[in-house]
């Protein structure tokens, strides 16, 4: 994939093309809940946080919450919109945090796997972050389950093939966290709720702010929206799809 420069590109545009409303926000919460200790609070991390549309809910939920994300224009979003003190924010990737060894209870990868340079050393990097025991929440796809889910891509010249090229079969990602001495402790789906109407998804997929769009042509591009936008527009209103989204969870020994 061509490697998105969340500086000069997306930053405007990423906070409305992806956001979640609160029904979604609220059923990732309670599907985090569910795989994280019941203790509060707990400390986390949210790698790749971009412009922090977890971040603070993590915090009002769980405790204590660090941002990790190396785009500065991606942060600085973030702590504008943000006024939680249990929230900070700091530049960073997967594969180098600047938190201290053994700090955090859990961290969230939320659809940011498939952007890291060199997993080797993420996977290396999360465990040293986490404390015995520490749960990493993986929102990814994987390109040999992936659910029907993106109903748009359908429109889209390659859309399915080319959403996939994007991630790794799961058997890869759960080998590179196994072979290092992390488990897997559940795989599964979560039911994201609609997020509106067909015609407000448009809207937001007009922004271009998801990665699969950064892998058509022009010429696909074009094709892709303009079939879009004649199949919405015969029924604009109606709801947007339900989408079954997969999360991966492993455990640090």
């Amino acid at each position: 994939m061509r490697r998105i420069d969340y500086d000069t590109e997306q930053y405007q545009d990423y906070a409305r093309g992806r956001a979640l409303t609160e029904q979604q926000l609220q059923a990732w919460i309670s599907a985090f809940a569910g795989l994280l200790p019941e203790r509060r609070p707990l400390a986390g991390l949210d790698v790749g946080s971009g412009t922090g549309r977890f971040t603070p809910a993590l915090a009002r939920a769980f405790g204590p919450v660090t941002g990790v994300e190396p785009s500065v224009r991606m942060r600085e979003i973030a702590q504008a919109q943000s006024q939680h003190p249990g929230v900070r924010y700091v530049a960073g990737a997967a594969e180098d945090m600047p938190v201290p060894s053994g700090s955090a209870d859990y961290a969230l990868m939320f659809l940011s796997w498939h952007h890291v340079q060199d997993k080797p050393r993420a996977v290396r990097e999360l465990a040293r972050v986490l404390r015995p025991a520490g749960r990493l929440l993986l929102r990814s796809n994987f390109s040999d389950h992936i659910p029907p889910s993106g109903w748009w891509l359908e429109h889209f010249p390659r859309g399915f093939e080319v959403d996939a090229s994007l991630f790794q079969p799961l058997h890869e990602v759960i080998a590179a966290f196994t072979s290092a001495g992390w488990r897997v402790t559940s795989f599964g789906t979560v039911t994201e709720p609609s997020s509106g109407t067909r015609g407000d998804t448009l809207q937001r997929l007009r922004l271009r702010t998801h990665s699969t769009f950064a892998l058509f042509t022009p010429e696909e591009l074009e094709a892709g929206f303009r079939r879009l936008e004649q199949a919405i527009a015969a029924d604009p209103g109606a709801p947007a799809p339900v989408d079954p989204a997969t999360l991966l969870t492993l455990e640090r020994r």
